[in-house]
């Protein structure tokens, strides 16, 4: 078996010998190039669009949307500041906690009534 292949290691040695050698700087510098293309693809590009989806979502916050807050927290907007920077959100009857529009995760989609009603059936 070995010396079936014994002919064509030879002639890819043969050939190699006679190759040019290439640039260095090149063979360093392809492997770089495609890792940042790939590197910008999976890992930047993403992030930029969530932080921009979540940016507009802050941004269209309004009085009576239901909300989570990065802690966990579940409420309703009851007001927001004249800046836009502080949020009220309404947990229950008697409670309401002031906090950054930054510190708000999610705002979780409204039911229509008929929907819900629906679903109750």
């Amino acid at each position: 078996m070995l010396d079936l292949l014994l002919p064509f290691v030879l002639l890819a040695q043969e050939q190699q010998k006679q190759q040019q050698p290439g640039n260095p700087l090149m063979t360093l510098l392809m492997p770089m190039i495609v890792i940042g293309v790939l590197w910008y693809f999976m890992l930047l590009r993403p992030q930029q669009k969530e932080r921009s989806r979540r940016q507009d979502l802050l941004n269209q916050l309004k009085k009576n949307d239901k909300i989570v807050t990065i802690g966990g927290i579940k409420g309703t907007v009851a007001s927001i500041s004249e800046d836009g920077e502080e949020v009220t959100i309404k947990v229950d009857d008697n409670t309401r906690i002031r906090m950054l529009r930054n510190s708000i995760q999610t705002v979780e989609s409204k039911e229509k009534p008929s929907e819900s009603q629906d679903e109750n059936k």
